[in-house]
């Protein structure tokens, strides 16, 4: 574990916990980060365990409101529903990632896909931005169950890397009627089980391949992480409920042509 590796392990970490819960991909960015300053973890292992240290930091800044939920489970029907309905959006990336993810990584895990699913995304978000949707739906404990699923499958989309977990679910909801605040706020939600789930099965597959080097720089990974997405977190459900997603649209497609541009320079 050399300075070098540790000075990339920080880079790629920090572009974890920034892009993690924005709609720009985390993983898309880490793919061409990785890609263009030359670190590589076997199965991309070092990129998804790290996003534990995001998970974390969302649960942080959820703690309370977490825990209040929990201790309403019991008498309130509506935390009741709540709760079922973030597991049943769940669902459906648990059965897809579960069957499907050494095959996803095996064939979508490239960085020309990246760059074409940035810029398209970047495109949607542009469109959906400029439209004006109904609105019905303001609150996240007011989702409905059928709601909750679609939005779930719309998460599916996500496994393409360069898609964006966030923002399929952000676009999902907000098609069906919430408001850009309850959208990303739901995405927040969703988050937890999905990423936590992701790190569980990537660890069981992936740790007796793992070396004292590697534990060292995902330890790294895991603070720097946590830390940078501590400080978006804090921020972006204000940000979007102001100025929308115009920002992170145009990032998408300038980070996309640049991508582009790169791998045709430089290989």
């Amino acid at each position: 574990m050399d300075a070098m590796s540790i000075a990339k392990a920080i880079v790629l970490a920090v572009v974890e916990g920034a892009t993690e819960f924005i709609p720009v991909s985390s993983t898309g960015h880490q793919l061409l980060v990785g890609h263009f300053i030359g670190f590589h973890s076997p199965n991309n292992t070092f990129e998804v365990l790290i996003q534990l240290g995001a998970i974390l930091a969302i649960l942080a800044v959820y703690f309370r409101r977490l825990v209040g939920v929990a201790l309403a489970v019991p008498t309130d029907p509506k935390a009741r529903r709540f709760v079922i309905g973030i597991l049943i959006a769940f669902l459906p990336a648990a059965i897809i990632g579960g069957i499907f993810s050494k095959m996803i990584k095996a064939y979508l895990f490239n960085p020309w896909i990246v760059c074409a699913t940035l810029v398209a995304g970047g495109l949607v978000l542009l469109v959906l931005d400029d439209t004006d949707l109904e609105v019905t739906k303001t609150d996240v404990y007011d989702f409905t169950l059928p709601m909750d699923l679609k939005i779930g499958i719309f998460q599916c989309l996500a496994m393409i890397p360069g898609v964006s977990r966030s923002g399929a679910t952000i676009v999902g909801a907000m098609l069906m009627g919430a408001d850009k605040r309850s959208a990303t706020e739901f995405s927040f939600y969703l988050a937890m089980p999905t990423m936590a789930g992701a790190f569980a099965k990537d660890l069981l597959d992936n740790y007796k391949n793992l070396s004292s080097d590697d534990l060292g720089l995902i330890v790294i990974g895991f603070v720097v992480a946590f830390v940078s997405a501590l400080i978006v977190v804090r921020t972006v459900l204000d940000y979007v409920s102001r100025h929308g997603f115009w920002l992170f649209a145009w990032w998408r497609i300038i980070v996309g042509s640049l991508g582009f541009a790169g791998l045709i320079i430089f290989g």
